[in-house]
This record gives structure tokens, C-alpha cells and sequence, in this order.
């Protein structure tokens, strides 16, 4: 780890994912999306091992759900943003796909969060606009987080991106594994773009998994 004028800068992914210092974040894992997700299955088994060695390894987890509104409390942005999903040319047409009691809203039940983990719901494609998370990462004295699941290119860009900003350290596992994609040569272009911005530092699953469990032992340290 390099240092200066007393700072310490994690550079690797041993460096970065010591457990008090990194958390996992379970990227809207929720019927509904996967259901729109080519390999979903696949995908939820990649996420499934990252949690578990996450779990394993002491790392506090974090769990995203998108949600939406009834119709009635619905603005410009939601409008717009279903209509583009939902491939209508009229609001009249859009149907709420994660309104908060319906079926497609739920996590997959292989990924059921346990009650000292944090579920949180957002209306927005960053993890970190208008949600706790910030403040609940930081009062953990959290500085990095790993991000798993869907849809790379929909929100777990923005969200590696708004993390960098806010000073963490983004740490995605790859669109191939275990972030999952509606457009996967848009999510390539994500995976490339976020390298060449330099902010994250991007793994494979197994990759992930070897660090998670050496860092098993360093739980107090």
C-alpha cells in the first residue's frame, strides 16, 4: 500500500476488500429485472458466491431494490424513464413493473437477505442518489464497496461512478460473471469506460472469492 503525509492509498483488491473496510452490494437482484436478464440464472449463482464468501469473510452486505410508484405519484423523469423500458409512446401505457407488493419487486429467494443486512429502496439508477447508503457506509468507516448484479450498463455504472465520487472505492465484478446485463455490448462499453476512468478496479467472481476468504482471518485487525 502506498502512503503519503500519513494517508494510506489502497491499490489492489487485498488492499481495498479488507472486511471493516469494504462492503458488498447486491445490485437489484429482484425477480422482476431478472426475468429481463439473458442467463439469470447463471447470473444469480455468480452473485450467490460472492455473497457467500462476503458473508463468510465478516463483510457487511447491502441489498438494492428498485421500486416504483403508483401511477398517481409518478413525475416527468418516471414517466420517461418506464416508457423507454416499457417501449410505449404514451404514459397512458406504462404499467408499474416493481410497485412494492408485487411479485417482480421481491430479491430472488437464492439471494434472501439475512436480517443484520441492509435492504434499502431507490427510485433512481445510482445506489446512492436519495438512499442511506452513504451515510450508513460511511458511519462504518467503510471506504470501498464490491458491486454485483444487474444491469451493469443500467445502474451499476452510475453507481460505481457516483461512489468514486463521493470517495469510495468501486470494486465491480465483471459483466461476464456476476453483473449481469440487458445489452451486453452496452455493457461492455461501461466495463471499458469505468477502466478507462481509472476509479474502479474490476475482478472475476473466483478472482473475488480467493481475496474474500484470505481476508477471513483479518476480521479484527
Amino acid at each position: 500500500m502506498r502512503s503519503i503525509s500519513g494517508i494510506n492509498i489502497p491499490r489492489t483488491l487485498e488492499e481495498v476488500c479488507h472486511p471493516q473496510r469494504v462492503a458488498l452490494l447486491v445490485y437489484d437482484m429482484q425477480v422482476g429485472i431478472l426475468s429481463q436478464i439473458k442467463n439469470s440464472d447463471g447470473i444469480t449463482q455468480q452473485v450467490l458466491k460472492v455473497l457467500t464468501a462476503a458473508r463468510d469473510a465478516g463483510v457487511r452486505v447491502f441489498f438494492s431494490r428498485h421500486l416504483s410508484l403508483p401511477k398517481e405519484l409518478m413525475g416527468m423523469f418516471q414517466y420517461r424513464m418506464a416508457m423507454a423500458w416499457q417501449h410505449v409512446d404514451s404514459p397512458e401505457k406504462v404499467n408499474p413493473w416493481f410497485l412494492r407488493e408485487g411479485p417482480g419487486f421481491q430479491i430472488v429467494p437464492e439471494l434472501q437477505p439475512r436480517p443484520s443486512e441492509g435492504v434499502f429502496d431507490k427510485l433512481t439508477m445510482s445506489a446512492f442518489e436519495g438512499t442511506w447508503l452513504d451515510f450508513a457506509l460511511r458511519d462504518c468507516g467503510i471506504n470501498g464497496f464490491i458491486v454485483v448484479g444487474v444491469a451493469t450498463e443500467i445502474g451499476i455504472e452510475p453507481t460505481a461512478r457516483h461512489g468514486a465520487d463521493l470517495g469510495y472505492i468501486p470494486v465491480l465484478v465483471l459483466v461476464t460473471d456476476a453483473c449481469g446485463a440487458g445489452d451486453e455490448e452496452a455493457a461492455k462499453r461501461s466495463i471499458e469506460s469505468l477502466k478507462f476512468a481509472g476509479d474502479a478496479l474490476i475482478s472475476e467472481t473466483e478472482t473475488i472469492c480467493r481475496v474474500l476468504r484470505k481476508q477471513s482471518g483479518t476480521r479484527g485487525a
